[in-house]
């Protein structure tokens, strides 16, 4: 379902106004509105018009993916991650040893986890 909360976050951050955003993917003040409040939801057109304006993917828009904040030393940067993956991380990580050997090695681990099933 359509995010508006994160829509008026990326506009904000942005600095453009309900104005300026419904110009750049050719709709009304009032439908940007709209879709903040999640009154109404853009069309596909419009859903991916608006990802490109604010430099994001659709899934971000639809609150499929899940941001994720990474600090390194002073550099601060944004990734994006399914639902479907956050949930495995964090299920992973409720089994120490597990994880521990995953980051360890990586693909030995699934190396080995794959020949189990296959």
């Amino acid at each position: 379902m359509f995010n508006g909360k994160r829509l008026k976050e990326l506009r904000t951050s942005m600095g453009l106004t309900q104005e300026e955003l419904g110009k750049v993917v050719n709709v009304t003040k009032v439908s940007i509105c709209c879709y903040e409040k999640n009154n109404r939801v853009p069309n596909i057109e419009t859903l991916l018009d608006l990802a490109e304006a604010l430099h994001t993917t659709p899934n971000y828009l639809l609150g499929v993916e899940i941001p994720i904040t990474v600090n390194e030393d002073v550099e601060k940067y944004e990734i994006n991650i399914s639902k479907d993956d956050f949930e495995i991380i964090k299920e992973l990580k409720k089994h120490y040893k597990l994880y521990e050997q995953l980051c360890n090695n990586p693909k030995r681990m699934i190396d080995a986890i794959d020949k189990k099933f296959n």
